[in-house]
């Protein structure tokens, strides 16, 4: 390759941003180098989305094996003695799979012919970079650069990470299974996290400094979960700030103070999940002259910055800070410098917590639509009158499908879940908001039964007024 590298496109990083913009550009046909200081795939496939999910798999069916094996299963299974967990197995499987998306990512790159430059990139200018840490340093210049360097996690100044202090990516490394877990943060990232490690065994506490748990989701869709914590003896401690951490004769301790008062958590282990920042430190982004929106790397819709020909997508722009945003906004920019015409103009981004049960969030929720003046209309179905959900137990926690439309014209503007498996919803709810559905739009698509997305097609029909199973 060679000390200098001239290309059309450099991408600096190689997450579902950065890997996505490489193999469009490549497609297309333009010159591409991509440039990754760890293991292709970011953080999202190495350290996030897809090892977490792996671990709350592996946690479900370990759940059910020891409820098999503890009380008198309504389902006619019984086991004679517990199960057992080996988290380093756990562990091991979990990185099979990462290993395999890995690879995948990696021979996607190569057919799309796209150069992979191993090592940190540190700019010098816009368009110039050095890539050490790999062997001899690489001096790469490029026509168009793409920063998709994605997020990290906040750290907080009483509680740095080392040790005992835990962020999301040392949680999903454990070797051994801890007694006593303290997730600081409330958010979706602590709770479902600590929901798998609790149905593995660990005792799990909860530490959040608003007055509600996911406070991006409203208390009808959040109220399933509040009630499975419950029943899982998961302790939640509101408005409560986490000071320290220490270790003394009573052992381990995080110290929290509630109400103006200390309280002290017996915590062999804290995992602090207060939420992502953006990734602008340590590689050049001030030589850059980009404009910034705060924390953000400023960007139109097109994800053009300040700068001609610098390109930035996903958590670096802001929010939401989301992989599926980030692969969305890269197909479009590698398109763009090809020279075809594209904008960045979702009508919703869906989210998804994987909690127990999930939710799925879509457009806008019947208190947004309210605050932004729309007379909207509402439909909900309980998952409690649905064949298959009662038919794979997931219809006692609470869960139902919620749309919201608005009054005059019946436009769908979003749709909420919650449930077993709603994520596999998520997927039929943006499609219907991307294509300007309306509610006798739903209500006139044939549904397969049993399933759950007749929760969808019966959540519409209570909007026009006309339920069927309800």
């Amino acid at each position: 390759m060679g000390n200098e590298v001239k290309t059309k496109v450099l991408v600096v990083g190689s997450g579902p941003g950065g890997y996505v913009a490489a193999i469009r550009a490549g497609q297309l046909g333009l010159d591409t180098t991509i440039v990754e200081s760890e293991r292709l795939g970011g953080t999202c496939l190495i350290r996030g989305c897809i090892p977490s999910k792996a671990l709350i798999h592996v946690a479900g069916k370990f759940e059910g094996m020891r409820h098999a094996a503890e009380a008198d299963d309504p389902l006619g299974i019984r086991l004679s003695e517990p199960p057992t967990l080996d988290l380093s197995k756990t562990i091991a499987w979990k990185e099979t799979v990462v290993d395999k998306l890995n690879g995948g990512v990696g021979m996607l790159l190569k057919r799309a012919k796209v150069k992979v430059v191993p090592g940190w990139a540190t700019f010098s200018d816009a368009k110039t970079c050095t890539v050490t840490g790999s062997g001899e340093p690489v001096t790469i210049t490029a026509e168009h650069v793409i920063l998709a360097n994605g997020s990290i996690p906040v750290e907080l100044p009483n509680l740095p990470f080392g040790n005992d202090i835990l962020s999301s990516t040392e949680a999903l490394s454990l070797s051994e299974l801890p007694e006593r877990l303290a997730v600081v943060g409330g958010g979706y990232i602590g709770l479902e996290l600590g929901i798998a490690l609790r149905k593995m065994g660990a005792d799990v506490t909860v530490v959040e400094a608003l007055d509600r748990i996911l406070p991006v989701y409203d208390d009808q869709l959040t109220a399933p979960i509040r009630q499975w914590l419950d029943a899982a003896g998961i302790t939640v401690h509101l408005g409560t700030k986490a000071m320290s951490f220490t270790e003394g004769e009573n052992g381990k301790r995080l110290v929290v103070e509630k109400d103006g008062e200390q309280l002290e958590i017996p915590a062999d282990k804290v995992l602090v999940t207060v939420g992502r920042r953006p990734n602008t430190k340590g590689w050049g982004l001030e030589t850059m002259a980009v404009d910034m929106n705060g924390p953000f790397v400023k960007v139109d819709d097109q994800c053009k910055t300040s700068v001609k020909n610098v390109w930035a997508i996903g958590d670096l722009v802001g929010e939401p800070m989301l992989a599926h945003k980030a692969s969305a906004q890269a197909e479009m920019v590698a398109e763009i410098i090809a020279g075809r015409q594209r904008h960045f103009r979702p009508a919703a981004i869906p989210a998804v917590c994987f909690t127990e049960p999930e939710i799925v969030s879509v457009g806008l929720s019947p208190d947004e639509a309210k605050a932004a003046g729309i007379d909207a209309i509402t439909g909900v179905f309980p998952f409690s009158a649905n064949g298959r959900a009662l038919s794979m137990e997931g219809a006692a926690n609470g869960g139902f499908v919620r749309v919201v439309a608005r009054g005059d014209n019946h436009r769908v503007i979003g749709v909420q879940a919650t449930g077993a498996h709603v994520s596999e919803m998520s997927g039929e709810f943006v499609h219907a908001i991307e294509m300007g559905a309306v509610l006798e739009d739903i209500a006139g698509t044939v549904h397969v039964h049993p399933t759950l997305t007749e929760g969808f097609h019966e959540s519409a029909l209570k909007a026009l007024g006309h339920a069927i199973h309800i």
